[in-house]
Protein backbone atom coordinates (compact mmCIF):
# COMPACT_ATOMS: atom_id res chain seq x y z
CA UNK A 1 0.00 0.00 0.00
CA UNK A 2 2.85 2.39 0.80
CA UNK A 3 4.39 1.82 -2.64
CA UNK A 4 1.01 2.34 -4.29
CA UNK A 5 0.43 5.61 -2.40
CA UNK A 6 3.86 6.88 -3.47
CA UNK A 7 3.17 6.00 -7.07
CA UNK A 8 -0.20 7.75 -7.02
CA UNK A 9 1.35 10.83 -5.39
CA UNK A 10 4.06 11.06 -8.09
CA UNK A 11 1.45 10.70 -10.82
CA UNK A 12 -0.70 13.40 -9.28
CA UNK A 13 2.27 15.72 -9.05
CA UNK A 14 3.14 15.16 -12.71
CA UNK A 15 -0.43 15.93 -13.77
CA UNK A 16 -0.37 19.14 -11.70
CA UNK A 17 2.94 20.33 -13.14
CA UNK A 18 2.53 19.34 -16.77
CA UNK A 19 -1.16 20.00 -17.33
CA UNK A 20 -4.50 18.74 -16.15
CA UNK A 21 -6.02 17.59 -19.43
CA UNK A 22 -6.66 13.94 -20.16
CA UNK A 23 -3.68 14.08 -22.53
CA UNK A 24 -1.44 15.06 -19.64
CA UNK A 25 -2.28 11.81 -17.91
CA UNK A 26 -0.54 9.88 -20.69
CA UNK A 27 2.11 12.47 -21.63
CA UNK A 28 4.25 14.66 -19.35
CA UNK A 29 4.18 17.36 -22.04
CA UNK A 30 0.55 18.26 -21.47
CA UNK A 31 -0.67 20.49 -24.31
CA UNK A 32 2.89 21.42 -25.26
CA UNK A 33 5.62 23.92 -24.45
CA UNK A 34 6.84 27.10 -26.15
CA UNK A 35 10.35 28.55 -26.16
CA UNK A 36 10.89 31.66 -24.07
CA UNK A 37 13.26 33.29 -26.53
CA UNK A 38 14.10 36.30 -24.35
CA UNK A 39 15.36 34.02 -21.58
CA UNK A 40 17.12 31.52 -23.85
CA UNK A 41 20.58 31.59 -25.40
CA UNK A 42 22.48 29.74 -28.11
CA UNK A 43 26.23 30.31 -28.37
CA UNK A 44 29.09 28.94 -30.43
CA UNK A 45 32.84 29.23 -30.05
CA UNK A 46 35.43 29.52 -32.80
CA UNK A 47 39.21 29.42 -32.56
CA UNK A 48 41.31 31.79 -34.66
CA UNK A 49 45.04 31.78 -35.29
CA UNK A 50 45.50 28.71 -33.14
CA UNK A 51 44.58 30.12 -29.74
CA UNK A 52 42.16 33.06 -29.87
CA UNK A 53 38.72 31.89 -28.75
CA UNK A 54 35.71 33.96 -29.76
CA UNK A 55 32.17 33.40 -28.50
CA UNK A 56 29.22 34.44 -30.65
CA UNK A 57 25.49 33.96 -30.30
CA UNK A 58 22.15 34.10 -32.10
CA UNK A 59 19.56 36.54 -30.90
CA UNK A 60 16.43 35.32 -32.68
CA UNK A 61 15.18 31.85 -31.76
CA UNK A 62 11.76 30.23 -31.96
CA UNK A 63 10.75 26.77 -30.85
CA UNK A 64 8.18 24.48 -29.31
CA UNK A 65 7.64 20.99 -27.89
CA UNK A 66 4.28 19.45 -28.72
CA UNK A 67 2.14 17.13 -26.64
CA UNK A 68 3.89 14.06 -28.05
CA UNK A 69 7.40 15.33 -27.28
CA UNK A 70 8.23 16.43 -30.84
CA UNK A 71 10.53 19.41 -30.52
CA UNK A 72 11.57 21.95 -33.15
CA UNK A 73 13.85 24.95 -32.90
CA UNK A 74 14.51 27.56 -35.61
CA UNK A 75 17.57 29.81 -35.53
CA UNK A 76 17.49 32.96 -37.65
CA UNK A 77 21.05 33.08 -38.96
CA UNK A 78 20.83 36.78 -39.79
CA UNK A 79 20.70 37.36 -36.03
CA UNK A 80 24.27 36.12 -35.53
CA UNK A 81 25.98 38.38 -33.02
CA UNK A 82 29.77 38.55 -32.85
CA UNK A 83 29.64 41.98 -31.14
CA UNK A 84 31.20 43.61 -34.26
CA UNK A 85 28.95 44.93 -37.04
CA UNK A 86 31.09 44.10 -40.08
CA UNK A 87 32.07 40.75 -38.59
CA UNK A 88 28.36 39.97 -38.34
CA UNK A 89 27.99 40.90 -42.01
CA UNK A 90 30.88 38.62 -42.98
CA UNK A 91 29.28 35.75 -41.08
CA UNK A 92 25.95 36.32 -42.83
CA UNK A 93 27.16 36.82 -46.39
CA UNK A 94 30.39 34.86 -46.58
CA UNK A 95 29.90 31.96 -44.17
CA UNK A 96 26.21 31.20 -43.63
CA UNK A 97 25.07 32.73 -46.97
CA UNK A 98 21.83 33.77 -45.30
CA UNK A 99 20.46 35.28 -48.51
CA UNK A 100 20.03 31.66 -49.64
CA UNK A 101 19.93 29.73 -46.34
CA UNK A 102 18.21 32.04 -43.82
CA UNK A 103 17.76 29.65 -40.91
CA UNK A 104 18.97 26.55 -39.17
CA UNK A 105 16.37 24.04 -37.96
CA UNK A 106 16.87 21.51 -35.16
CA UNK A 107 14.32 18.76 -34.59
CA UNK A 108 14.08 15.89 -32.14
CA UNK A 109 11.61 13.81 -30.18
CA UNK A 110 11.78 13.42 -26.43
CA UNK A 111 10.28 10.07 -25.45
CA UNK A 112 7.66 10.86 -22.78
CA UNK A 113 8.75 7.77 -20.86
CA UNK A 114 12.23 9.27 -20.41
CA UNK A 115 10.90 12.21 -18.43
CA UNK A 116 7.83 10.73 -16.82
CA UNK A 117 9.53 11.15 -13.44
CA UNK A 118 10.79 14.71 -14.01
CA UNK A 119 8.14 16.18 -11.76
CA UNK A 120 9.52 14.00 -8.97
CA UNK A 121 13.29 14.17 -9.58
CA UNK A 122 13.20 17.78 -10.91
CA UNK A 123 16.41 17.37 -12.93
CA UNK A 124 17.88 14.68 -15.13
CA UNK A 125 20.50 14.21 -17.85
CA UNK A 126 19.94 12.21 -20.99
CA UNK A 127 21.50 11.46 -24.36
CA UNK A 128 19.15 12.61 -27.11
CA UNK A 129 19.37 12.07 -30.91
CA UNK A 130 18.46 15.08 -33.04
CA UNK A 131 18.60 16.35 -36.62
CA UNK A 132 20.04 19.68 -37.69
CA UNK A 133 19.43 21.31 -41.07
CA UNK A 134 22.01 23.96 -41.91
CA UNK A 135 23.21 25.42 -45.21
CA UNK A 136 21.11 22.98 -47.20
CA UNK A 137 22.45 19.89 -45.39
CA UNK A 138 20.65 17.75 -42.79
CA UNK A 139 22.67 15.70 -40.30
CA UNK A 140 21.66 13.29 -37.54
CA UNK A 141 23.59 13.78 -34.32
CA UNK A 142 23.36 13.09 -30.58
CA UNK A 143 23.61 15.52 -27.68
CA UNK A 144 23.93 15.12 -23.92
CA UNK A 145 21.26 17.33 -22.37
CA UNK A 146 20.13 18.39 -18.92
CA UNK A 147 16.43 18.94 -18.25
CA UNK A 148 15.43 20.90 -15.17
CA UNK A 149 11.91 21.54 -13.97
CA UNK A 150 12.05 25.07 -12.53
CA UNK A 151 8.39 25.70 -11.80
CA UNK A 152 4.89 24.61 -12.66
CA UNK A 153 5.11 26.26 -16.07
CA UNK A 154 8.85 26.30 -16.87
CA UNK A 155 11.43 23.73 -17.90
CA UNK A 156 15.09 24.39 -18.80
CA UNK A 157 16.84 22.36 -21.51
CA UNK A 158 20.61 22.86 -21.71
CA UNK A 159 23.72 21.18 -23.07
CA UNK A 160 25.40 18.94 -20.51
CA UNK A 161 28.41 18.74 -22.86
CA UNK A 162 29.28 21.05 -25.77
CA UNK A 163 28.13 19.90 -29.21
CA UNK A 164 30.87 19.84 -31.82
CA UNK A 165 29.92 20.85 -35.37
CA UNK A 166 32.39 20.35 -38.22
CA UNK A 167 32.38 22.86 -41.08
CA UNK A 168 32.82 20.08 -43.65
CA UNK A 169 29.62 18.33 -42.50
CA UNK A 170 27.50 21.25 -43.74
CA UNK A 171 29.33 22.24 -46.95
CA UNK A 172 30.69 25.36 -45.27
CA UNK A 173 34.34 24.95 -46.25
CA UNK A 174 34.06 27.57 -48.98
CA UNK A 175 32.48 30.04 -46.58
CA UNK A 176 35.20 29.41 -44.03
CA UNK A 177 37.88 30.11 -46.62
CA UNK A 178 36.16 33.37 -47.55
CA UNK A 179 36.11 34.38 -43.88
CA UNK A 180 39.78 33.59 -43.50
CA UNK A 181 40.71 35.62 -46.55
CA UNK A 182 38.48 38.58 -45.61
CA UNK A 183 39.80 38.81 -42.05
CA UNK A 184 43.34 37.52 -42.77
CA UNK A 185 43.09 34.83 -40.06
CA UNK A 186 43.22 31.06 -39.77
CA UNK A 187 40.10 29.48 -38.29
CA UNK A 188 39.75 25.96 -36.88
CA UNK A 189 37.21 24.20 -39.17
CA UNK A 190 34.84 23.21 -36.37
CA UNK A 191 32.89 24.90 -33.61
CA UNK A 192 31.47 23.98 -30.21
CA UNK A 193 27.86 24.88 -29.44
CA UNK A 194 26.20 25.42 -26.07
CA UNK A 195 22.66 26.42 -25.28
CA UNK A 196 20.29 27.13 -22.42
CA UNK A 197 16.65 27.04 -23.50
CA UNK A 198 13.68 27.89 -21.33
CA UNK A 199 10.32 26.43 -22.35
CA UNK A 200 6.99 27.56 -20.92
CA UNK A 201 3.94 25.32 -20.73
CA UNK A 202 1.38 26.29 -23.37
CA UNK A 203 -1.23 28.40 -21.66
CA UNK A 204 0.98 28.79 -18.59
CA UNK A 205 1.31 31.94 -16.53
CA UNK A 206 3.20 34.72 -18.29
CA UNK A 207 5.25 36.04 -15.39
CA UNK A 208 8.74 37.06 -16.59
CA UNK A 209 11.52 34.53 -16.20
CA UNK A 210 14.18 35.74 -13.78
CA UNK A 211 17.45 34.17 -12.73
CA UNK A 212 16.08 33.90 -9.21
CA UNK A 213 13.47 31.47 -10.52
CA UNK A 214 16.06 29.23 -12.16
CA UNK A 215 18.17 26.74 -10.28
CA UNK A 216 21.15 27.61 -12.50
CA UNK A 217 21.46 31.25 -13.65
CA UNK A 218 20.54 31.96 -17.25
CA UNK A 219 22.75 34.52 -18.99
CA UNK A 220 21.19 37.80 -20.02
CA UNK A 221 19.82 37.55 -23.56
CA UNK A 222 21.91 39.16 -26.29
CA UNK A 223 20.61 42.23 -28.05
CA UNK A 224 19.37 41.31 -31.51
CA UNK A 225 22.15 41.64 -34.08
CA UNK A 226 19.88 41.97 -37.09
CA UNK A 227 20.56 44.72 -39.60
CA UNK A 228 19.47 48.08 -38.23
CA UNK A 229 16.87 49.98 -40.21
CA UNK A 230 17.53 53.17 -42.10
CA UNK A 231 20.57 54.51 -43.89
CA UNK A 232 24.11 53.20 -43.44
CA UNK A 233 27.14 55.35 -42.73
CA UNK A 234 29.90 55.69 -45.34
CA UNK A 235 32.06 53.24 -43.39
CA UNK A 236 29.24 50.69 -43.13
CA UNK A 237 28.48 50.98 -46.86
CA UNK A 238 32.10 50.59 -47.93
CA UNK A 239 32.55 47.61 -45.60
CA UNK A 240 29.41 45.90 -46.89
CA UNK A 241 30.35 46.38 -50.53
CA UNK A 242 33.81 44.93 -49.87
CA UNK A 243 32.18 41.89 -48.27
CA UNK A 244 29.60 41.51 -51.06
CA UNK A 245 32.46 41.47 -53.56
CA UNK A 246 33.81 38.32 -51.91
CA UNK A 247 30.63 36.23 -51.95
CA UNK A 248 31.08 34.53 -55.37
CA UNK A 249 27.29 34.13 -55.50
CA UNK A 250 26.59 36.00 -58.73
CA UNK A 251 26.30 33.48 -61.54
CA UNK A 252 26.31 33.80 -65.32
CA UNK A 253 25.72 31.28 -68.05
CA UNK A 254 29.10 30.01 -69.38
CA UNK A 255 30.67 32.50 -71.77
CA UNK A 256 27.63 34.75 -71.42
CA UNK A 257 26.52 37.94 -69.69
CA UNK A 258 23.11 36.41 -68.89
CA UNK A 259 22.50 36.25 -65.16
CA UNK A 260 21.36 32.89 -63.86
CA UNK A 261 18.21 32.86 -61.67
CA UNK A 262 20.13 31.69 -58.59
CA UNK A 263 21.91 35.07 -58.56
CA UNK A 264 18.69 36.78 -57.45
CA UNK A 265 19.04 35.85 -53.78
CA UNK A 266 22.24 37.84 -53.38
CA UNK A 267 21.42 40.63 -55.85
CA UNK A 268 18.16 41.38 -54.04
CA UNK A 269 20.19 41.88 -50.87
CA UNK A 270 22.66 44.08 -52.81
CA UNK A 271 19.74 46.22 -53.97
CA UNK A 272 18.58 46.67 -50.38
CA UNK A 273 22.05 47.74 -49.23
CA UNK A 274 22.53 50.15 -52.16
CA UNK A 275 19.13 51.71 -51.38
CA UNK A 276 20.34 52.34 -47.83
CA UNK A 277 23.44 54.17 -49.04
CA UNK A 278 21.44 56.89 -50.87
CA UNK A 279 24.15 59.55 -50.92
CA UNK A 280 26.69 57.29 -52.60
CA UNK A 281 27.32 56.26 -56.17
CA UNK A 282 28.28 52.64 -56.71
CA UNK A 283 30.81 51.17 -59.11
CA UNK A 284 30.12 47.64 -60.34
CA UNK A 285 33.15 45.96 -61.85
CA UNK A 286 33.34 42.77 -63.88
CA UNK A 287 36.36 40.45 -63.95
CA UNK A 288 37.16 37.26 -65.86
CA UNK A 289 39.77 34.52 -65.78
CA UNK A 290 42.52 34.35 -68.40
CA UNK A 291 40.99 31.62 -70.56
CA UNK A 292 40.24 32.89 -74.04
CA UNK A 293 41.27 35.96 -75.99
CA UNK A 294 42.05 39.09 -73.99
CA UNK A 295 39.71 41.28 -76.05
CA UNK A 296 36.87 38.78 -75.64
CA UNK A 297 37.39 38.67 -71.87
CA UNK A 298 37.40 42.46 -71.71
CA UNK A 299 34.04 42.70 -73.51
CA UNK A 300 32.57 39.89 -71.42
CA UNK A 301 33.56 41.58 -68.15
CA UNK A 302 31.97 44.84 -69.28
CA UNK A 303 28.77 43.10 -70.36
CA UNK A 304 28.47 41.17 -67.09
CA UNK A 305 28.89 44.32 -65.01
CA UNK A 306 26.26 46.02 -67.17
CA UNK A 307 23.87 43.08 -66.58
CA UNK A 308 24.17 43.57 -62.82
CA UNK A 309 23.44 47.30 -63.21
CA UNK A 310 20.38 46.41 -65.28
CA UNK A 311 19.16 43.97 -62.61
CA UNK A 312 19.56 46.52 -59.83
CA UNK A 313 17.83 49.19 -61.90
CA UNK A 314 14.91 46.79 -62.18
CA UNK A 315 14.85 46.66 -58.37
CA UNK A 316 14.41 50.41 -58.11
CA UNK A 317 18.01 51.64 -57.88
CA UNK A 318 18.45 54.78 -60.00
CA UNK A 319 20.60 54.05 -63.04
CA UNK A 320 22.46 57.33 -62.52
CA UNK A 321 23.80 56.11 -59.16
CA UNK A 322 25.63 53.17 -60.70
CA UNK A 323 28.49 52.87 -63.14
CA UNK A 324 29.71 49.64 -64.69
CA UNK A 325 33.25 48.87 -65.73
CA UNK A 326 35.08 45.80 -66.96
CA UNK A 327 38.66 44.82 -66.22
CA UNK A 328 38.72 41.59 -68.17
CA UNK A 329 41.55 39.36 -66.99
CA UNK A 330 43.81 42.21 -65.84
CA UNK A 331 43.16 42.05 -62.08
CA UNK A 332 43.28 38.42 -60.93
CA UNK A 333 43.00 37.67 -57.22
CA UNK A 334 43.93 33.99 -57.53
CA UNK A 335 46.01 31.61 -59.62
CA UNK A 336 44.56 31.21 -63.12
CA UNK A 337 46.33 27.85 -63.50
CA UNK A 338 43.83 26.13 -61.15
CA UNK A 339 40.07 25.56 -61.47
CA UNK A 340 39.38 27.24 -58.14
CA UNK A 341 41.64 30.16 -58.98
CA UNK A 342 39.86 30.76 -62.28
CA UNK A 343 36.48 30.46 -60.56
CA UNK A 344 37.47 33.13 -58.04
CA UNK A 345 38.77 35.44 -60.75
CA UNK A 346 35.39 35.36 -62.53
CA UNK A 347 33.71 37.81 -60.22
CA UNK A 348 31.67 40.99 -59.74
CA UNK A 349 32.96 43.62 -57.32
CA UNK A 350 31.09 46.51 -55.70
CA UNK A 351 32.71 49.69 -54.45
CA UNK A 352 32.16 53.34 -53.62
CA UNK A 353 34.41 55.35 -55.98
CA UNK A 354 36.72 57.81 -54.26
CA UNK A 355 35.94 61.45 -54.85
CA UNK A 356 37.54 62.64 -58.06
CA UNK A 357 38.20 59.13 -59.41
Amino acid sequence: MKIMRSTLLAAATAVTLFGTSSLAQTSPFGAGWELESEASKLQFQSIKNGSKIETSSFATLTGAIDADGNASLKVLLDSVDTKVDLRNVRMRFLFFETFEFPEAVITTRIDPALIADLAEVRRKTMSLPFSISLHGVTRDMTADLSLTLIGEDLVAVSTAEPINLAVADFNLEGGLQKLEEAANVEIVPSSTVNFDFIFRKTGGAQAPVTTAAVTEPVAEPTAAALETEGEFSLEACIGRFEILSRTDNIYFAPGSARLQPKSSALLDTVADIVSRCPQMNIQIAGHTDSIGARNYNQRLSEQRAASVVSYLTGKGIADGRMTSIGFGEDKPIADNSTDRGRWRNRRIEFSVPQSGS
